[in-house]
């Protein structure tokens, strides 16, 4: 073993030790779609006396913490994005009217002097045009009372608790005490109340919450006049339950929020809904896998099953990684690591077939050479083609949020696994099996001394592909317009996630007619719901903006038709941030196209980069025109999938114009449709075998994946498709046809 071999050999047994220490000790922290839950996004808004600025950001982030510790949620997430946004995370909590309720509530509690009662309820919760200083509120039973401006407010409450009077009858209370000022104050206010004759309403003290009062006690006819209480305590009664005042005393405590907060997103996941997507997730992994790694050895022999090995460690690594980072496994991210997967096959055919071609051309071959070789030449295809996923993946790192960001985080993860695995780890196995005495006796028994069926099928046909390079673009324009038409015809069906509204899903133990359910909610006075089946026993609703009120009478009509519905998962999208995230993804869009062009065109010609993000866009229109043709919701996860299906495609462009470059250094005065024709019967090979590793992942994920899934593997599935078409018959005839334009008196210069 010669020592760049030890060396790699040494580097890949302490990577797998590491990962495999860290995957037994660190858990990964799952997402709430897998574990189950409810993400709340708050937006801050400005008050006549304060402006939502980061500062006030950021106060209201520690009253909302404090209020979450006290609702008890194990392993709680509160974090700021942006200025003025706040995400919380509440693992377990399915109840999110509850949360966002406790949350969303400024807490504005204040302590007034009843004047007496109003006229009437005309001016109730508006201040009295003749006295600014006073409002009218109606009490607990209706009645209103005039108020004089606040004596107290929540600022001088030093606790609040909830208590139950088992002696007294008096039922579940809640206790407050004043610290500093606020003792005093209290007395004052008592005091004062108290010099009115018992029964009048000026000798009540109205407590009130957010604008509405919730309690309005009389002073105890033995607090003496001008004295009041002394010990800064009162209670605060009113027949409450026992979650209602726990839920006051928590708002007590919790103090008041800087400025308003508005619920812009509501995200919740049952945990059925999610432990069914991990097993999903799992099973189509496994089976995935196994078909890929079956498909290597069949192809490559040996070679193939040290890449099966080499995968299962890049699989190792991954996890790991994710562990070691923090990084939070989402549906889509888990759908991310099992793509990866795929991809991860990639690294292995390049140098396997760049290594082929080596033992083919020589004299005397000899598999470790050849090897060598493959992996030498294979190498600037590997990371340009890695390289551009990259690009993609930290698109979405940057440019999204929630779950589709995870996406791109493990993504980008499974990217550098999957060279580690195999331009290390690949490697060194297969360098060290093709030294073993049995093996070079047996070089057939590598898969490298052959040049397999799909390239002898080329070379013996030898077709001329690129001859009439405007046939394949009239084809290629064809199917643009088909697609296109789609987009004219159906329009693009956005998702909430784009349109601001409320996606409702239930799991049913039957099936149930969509139409019959459409023309239910349209009787009870939702027109516009849009209603589709979700799988066997399913059915998701999507409305505009709901009340919680009205979201109910949803779940209701719903469970009328099917007993025992359950509601699995239920979203809200605020209209500006629909507005806002449909923004995203169109630049998101845009960004990745513009950063492909600049890499490429740093890496090759223009006129290659062009050609290449001309083939891209011709992706794009075309997966959004199936989608609009199947009628499928174009969602954040469609976003992921289809910068996902940019990274891929530029991936074969990247190959076959690489090979491009390396023959035209060998023949630079040979026309470019012949060399073109070369690149694409040399690099053929490995997009086929490349292409069915991944088609076995997104097939399964497709089929197995289940519900949440589907869709998001479909359009991966069709982007691969066309990717691998595009690459081959539509990026390189526009390069050939601009090579003509441009170039028509000029030799072929160096790519």
């Amino acid at each position: 073993m010669n020592r760049s071999l030890r060396v790699r050999a040494l580097l890949a047994l302490a990577v797998i030790a590491v990962s495999l220490y860290i995957a037994v000790t660190v858990p990964v922290h799952l997402g709430l779609d897998l574990r189950g839950g409810t993400q709340i996004v708050l937006q801050t808004r400005s008050s006549p006396t304060a402006d939502a600025d980061r500062a006030a950001t950021d106060r209201t982030l520690e009253v909302l913490r404090g209020r979450i510790d006290a609702l008890g949620v194990a392993e709680p997430t509160l974090v700021r994005s942006g200025d003025n946004r706040i995400i919380a995370e509440l693992p377990g909590v399915q109840d999110p009217k509850k949360a966002a309720d406790i949350l969303g509530r400024t807490a504005q509690l204040t302590f007034h002097p009843v004047l007496g009662t109003a006229d009437s309820a005309d001016d109730t919760s508006r201040p009295l045009p003749k006295r600014p200083r006073e409002s009218v509120l109606p009490d607990e039973s209706g009645t209103p009372l005039r108020l004089r401006a606040a004596a107290l407010t929540g600022a001088h409450v030093k606790e609040a608790a909830a208590r139950f009077d088992q002696q007294g009858g008096a039922g579940w209370h809640v206790t407050v005490d004043f610290e500093g000022a606020g003792r005093d104050g209290w007395a004052r206010l008592t005091g004062e109340a108290a010099c009115h004759p018992a029964g009048e309403p000026a000798r009540r003290v109205a407590i009130v919450l957010d604008g509405k009062v919730i309690s309005s006690p009389q002073v105890d006819p033995s607090v003496a006049c001008r004295t009041g209480i002394r010990d800064g305590a009162t209670q605060i009664t009113g027949s409450f339950s026992a979650e209602e005042a726990r839920e006051l005393s928590l708002l007590i405590n919790g103090g008041a929020l800087p400025v308003p907060v508005e619920t812009v997103e509501q995200r919740t996941v049952g945990p059925t809904l999610g432990a069914q997507a991990i097993a999903a997730s799992a099973w189509a992994g496994a089976i995935g896998t196994a078909l890929t790694a079956l498909f290597m050895i069949v192809v490559y022999r040996l070679m193939g099953a040290l890449a099966a090995v080499a995968l299962a460690c890049y699989g190792l690594i991954s996890y790991a990684a994710l562990a070691a980072l923090g990084a939070t496994l989402t549906l889509p991210g888990l759908a991310g690591f099992v793509l990866a997967i795929g991809m991860a096959v990639d690294a292995n055919v390049l140098v396997f077939e760049r290594a082929r071609e080596e033992y083919a051309a020589r004299r005397r071959p000899s598999t470790r050479s050849a090897l060598a070789a493959g992996f030498r030449n294979a190498f600037s295809a590997i990371a340009d083609s890695n390289i551009t996923t990259l690009i993609a993946a930290a698109l979405l790192f940057f440019l999204a949020s929630g779950p589709v960001r995870g996406f791109g985080v493990t993504l980008g993860i499974g990217v550098l696994a999957s060279m580690f695995s195999g331009l290390v780890i690949t490697r060194v196995l297969a360098e060290y099996a093709t030294g073993r005495p049995g093996v070079r006796r047996r070089p057939r028994l590598t898969g490298i001394a052959t040049t397999g069926a799909v390239r002898d099928r080329l070379t013996r046909r030898a077709p001329h592909l690129m001859r009439h390079p405007r046939r394949w673009l009239a084809a290629s324009a064809a199917v643009l317009v088909l697609a296109a038409s789609g987009i004219a015809v159906r329009g693009v069906d956005l998702g909430v996630e784009f349109t601001g509204g409320r996606l409702i899903e239930y799991a049913t133990t039957g099936p149930v007619d969509p139409d019959r359910a459409r023309t239910a909610l349209a009787e009870a006075g939702f027109p516009r719901a849009v209603v589709q089946s979700s799988g066997a026993t399913g059915l998701t609703v999507r409305t505009d903006p709901l009340t919680n009120a009205e979201e109910a009478e949803v779940t209701a009509t719903v469970r009328d038709l099917a007993d025992g519905a359950d509601k699995v998962r239920d979203e809200f999208i605020g209209p500006s941030l629909g507005q806002e995230l449909r923004r995203g993804a169109l630049i998101a869009l845009a960004v990745a196209l513009g950063a492909q062009l600049v890499y490429l065109a740093a890496r090759f010609r223009w006129l290659f980069g062009t050609a290449a993000v001309a083939a891209l866009a011709h992706d794009v229109v075309i997966l959004v025109g199936v989608f609009a043709w199947l009628g499928k919701p174009v969602d954040g996860v469609f976003v992921a999938a289809l910068l996902t299906v940019i990274g891929y495609s530029v991936n074969d462009s990247v190959v076959l114009f690489d090979r491009v470059r390396e023959l035209v250094r060998r023949s630079p005065k040979a026309p470019l449709p012949g060399i073109a024709d070369q690149a694409i019967l040399q690099t053929l090979p490995r997009t086929v075998n490349t292409g069915m590793g991944a088609a076995f992942i997104l097939t399964a994920l497709t089929l197995l994946g289940g519900t949440s899934l589907t869709d998001f593997a479909l359009a991966l599935l069709i982007g691969l498709a066309i990717g691998t078409y595009s690459s081959v018959f539509t990026a390189t005839p526009v390069a050939v046809e601009l090579h003509r334009r441009g170039d028509r008196a000029r030799p072929p210069r160096r790519p």
